[in-house]
């Protein structure tokens, strides 16, 4: 089993445990990065101890093969001495080293092989992680945007609004009659100074009033800032 397929049946697992339970979908995002650092670092854990193992053997290779070589200058030199039996031995005893060492350099071979394709699946797994984080960034952007825009939409659309424009607009029409009833009243007359002082004085009566509403209505549909995280 290759880590990928490992990776995916425990993600899966969690996956549709999350999903059973109705789980933020940024939950979702966070535990398969969670799975992929946790893998990667599981990994390399493994790899560190095929290292070793693959430097014990190369040493042991290097034993063997001084080993060898050293039969096969013995099986000479009891050949220079007319001692065939002797060198008979030893080279029995060379084939002997000789059967380990192709053991031991077999293993080592898939040991190298099985290191070679765990460096490829490491890479692959950290520009995958690191493709995963970035759509991580991109994902919680959107809902956090989506999440202001409905949180705005809702204020816009919020019965106190709604209600703030309608006393406005009653304002403003209470403001008309006002001034309506004025014109009127000082049709045909001219105003004495005590009018002018009672008219600005009543104008400027309303015209707070127009600007304490106006003020609570850009309160009311203002959004709220979120909290910093």
């Amino acid at each position: 089993m290759t880590i990928f397929s490992r990776l995916s049946d425990i993600v899966n697992a969690n996956l549709n445990a999350l999903l059973d339970r109705a789980e933020d979908p940024t939950k979702l995002i966070r535990l398969v990065i969670q799975e992929m650092e946790d893998t990667l670092v599981e990994v390399r854990s493994a790899a560190v101890r095929v290292i070793a193992e693959r430097k014990e053997l190369e040493r042991r290779i290097a034993l063997l093969t001084r080993d060898r070589d050293e039969w096969e200058r013995k099986a000479e030199f009891a050949l220079t001495r007319d001692r065939e039996d002797l060198a008979r031995g030893a080279l029995m005893a060379k084939a002997s080293v000789n059967r380990s060492l192709t053991d031991a350099q077999t293993q080592l071979a898939h040991i190298v092989e099985g290191l070679n394709q765990q460096n490829v699946d490491i890479g692959t797994l950290q520009a995958k992680l690191a493709d995963a984080k970035a759509r991580e960034k991109i994902l919680l952007t959107r809902r956090n945007t989506a999440e202001n825009r409905l949180k705005l939409r809702g204020r816009i659309h919020d019965d106190r609004v709604t209600d703030a424009f309608a006393k406005f607009e009653r304002v403003e029409h209470a403001l008309d009659e006002m001034e309506g009833r004025v014109e009127a009243y000082d049709l045909g007359r001219p105003k004495t100074l005590s009018d002018e002082f009672a008219d600005l004085e009543a104008d400027q009566s309303v015209q707070d009033e127009l600007a304490a509403l106006k003020a609570r209505l850009n309160d009311t549909a203002k959004p709220t800032p979120e909290p910093e995280a």
